[in-house]
């Protein structure tokens, strides 16, 4: 018979044993830092509805992001100066999810308010946004959101404290725009938009006139339409300074003479609207086409003919100006996309909403691999997909975050029983709803729409859809244009005429073009289609 080894406690040792367990079930939870947040009655006097969000960082520099410093984010509303926002372990943060969870040490700490307005929309849904201020919906600048300076706390293992933060400055109004020689810039309220918003809803551009535009007053200009992100009163690349590349170019002898427009339509989600009708963000393609393109080509000698107009944009921009060619295909001539935003949704960046069970990860058997939401060209990966997810989160929840993900699920999903957008997926858990994805596959993903609606629009399509993009697109934007080239490859009666140019090793804004040659290529496109009894009288 074997030994068998026998382990022996003293009777001493046992007893602390059994004590030091009883101590650690009775004594409850931790300690930790909480943070109580109010308002200074000389920065604001009424209530407020929005959202805390307070910022910690081991330097005095926050940078809050995907891979960045610590951000915890708390709904209010009602309010007031005197009253205390409490951001303590239920408070919802990233990249530590509990502020019980930040390790002790020495830390600066601020505050925001992110302020929200009450919309009481069309469809009957009350909802509370951030209303943009002029800014580009960028919660650090944004005229009326409220801030606190910096203060340095310390955060102790395990003690219990509270640290009162107060919010007693202020972001002030944004200075208007100026008109100039070459940059005049318009502003209308929508009757659309403020029938849907249920408030005065406005929607703006800014127009670069060509060279010789005085000096031609009987000249009516086709119009180049560049889409993109909140331009700040910018109309492309142009520059005044007359020694920038960009001012030589657009004034150069025998270079082509557009109006060179960019839209200012920042809505309650993001800095843009994406440009198009939406449940939750408004009839916005309605708003542009039907009233801005209408009034900015009357006041500003526009030929104001389909074949005049063209469209271009890159990432965001790629996808608004391909988005508007598609869907309004009797008012564009032709479009320039670069680095489309998802235009196929079985490649939502990487993620196939209708088959994929997980936005954030890959399982398998024994193991489970996180999705890459950014990456560099050498395949490296700057942040992975639930990384930046649970950071907007942070910043907003409800798709209130005034990111990428948030005006996304607020354009292309439905609207839900509370009046925000019906996301794609859990934010938390990454969980795809397949009700949602299937519901917005005839509506936004451009390549099932185009497919689906080939022989209608086809005609009014054939050779006006170009696309260029890096084949190491830094949000693997490619793989969705891929798929796109794959069906418009196919299509017949007519095919599709236009071009796909992908960049080896070329990353997200890749172009195929330098200097002028888009405008160029642009130029020669129009006068081609242009009608024989078209007046030619813009090229001088």
């Amino acid at each position: 018979m074997k030994n068998k080894a026998v382990c022996r406690l003293k009777v001493p040792t046992l007893i602390a044993i059994l004590l030091a367990l009883a101590w650690a079930c009775t004594a409850g939870p931790r300690g930790y830092t909480k943070f109580e947040v109010t308002i200074d009655p000389s920065v604001r006097g009424e209530a407020a509805a929005g959202r805390v969000i307070l910022l910690l960082s081991r330097t005095e520099k926050f940078s809050p992001g995907p891979t960045g410093t610590p951000v915890f984010g708390l709904n209010v509303d009602g309010f007031v100066p005197g009253a205390k926002a409490l951001v303590d372990e239920t408070s919802f943060g990233y990249p530590v999810r509990s502020i019980r969870d930040i390790p002790a040490g020495e830390y600066f700490v601020q505050a925001w308010l992110n302020v929200y307005t009450t919309f009481t929309r069309s469809d009957g849904k009350i909802v509370k946004l951030h209303q943009d201020q002029g800014e580009g919906q960028n919660w650090r600048r944004s005229p009326g959101n409220l801030f606190s300076e910096p203060v340095k706390v310390k955060i102790e293992a395990g003690k219990n404290a509270t640290v009162t933060i107060r919010l007693n400055k202020i972001v002030p109004p944004i200075k208007p725009y100026e008109d100039t020689k070459w940059i005049k810039h318009v502003r209308i309220q929508s009757r659309l938009l403020t029938e849907f918003w249920g408030q005065p809803m406005s929607i703006g551009a800014n127009i670069l006139l060509p060279k010789g535009y005085d000096e031609h007053p009987g000249v009516r200009y086709p119009v180049h339409y560049v889409q993109g992100h909140f331009p700040r009163g910018r109309a492309g690349r142009f520059s005044e300074n007359e020694t920038s590349p960009a001012f030589k170019l657009w004034t150069a002898d025998g270079a082509p003479r557009f109006i060179q427009i960019s839209f200012e339509h920042a809505c309650p989600y993001y800095d843009d609207s994406y440009g198009v009708n939406s449940e939750n963000v408004g009839p916005y393609g309605d708003a542009i086409t039907g009233e801005l393109i209408p009034y900015i080509e009357k006041t500003f000698r526009a030929i104001g003919e389909p074949w005049a107009r063209v469209l271009s944009g890159g990432s965001t921009g790629g996808w608004i100006s391909l988005a508007l060619q598609v869907f309004y295909p009797d008012v564009f001539g032709g479009v320039w996309s670069f680095c489309p935003d998802p235009v196929d949704f079985r490649k939502y960046q990487i993620v196939n909403l209708y088959a994929d069970k997980n936005a954030y990860t890959i399982d398998h058997e024994w193991t489970r691999v996180a999705r890459g939401g950014e990456r560099a060209t050498d395949g490296n990966l700057t942040y992975t997909m639930d990384q930046e997810n649970l950071y907007e989160e942070a910043i907003g929840d409800r798709s209130r975050s005034g990111g990428q993900w948030a005006i996304w699920n607020a354009v292309f999903a439905p609207v839900a029983e509370d009046g925000y957008p019906k996301p794609f997926w859990n934010p938390v858990t990454g969980e795809i709803d397949k009700a949602t994805a299937e519901w917005a596959r005839e509506r936004y993903d451009i390549r099932a729409y185009l497919e689906k609606n080939w022989a209608a629009i086809g005609p009014k399509l054939a050779g006006k859809i170009r696309v260029y993009v890096g084949r190491m697109d830094n949000f693997y934007l490619n793989e969705a244009c891929y798929l796109l080239e794959a069906f418009l490859g196919t299509a017949k009666d007519p095919a599709y005429g236009g071009e796909f140019q992908y960049g080896d090793r070329g990353g997200h804004g890749w172009s195929p073009f330098k200097g002028d040659e888009m405008l160029r290529a642009m130029a020669a496109h129009i006068t081609q289609n242009a009608p024989r009894s078209a007046k030619k009288d813009w090229v001088y």
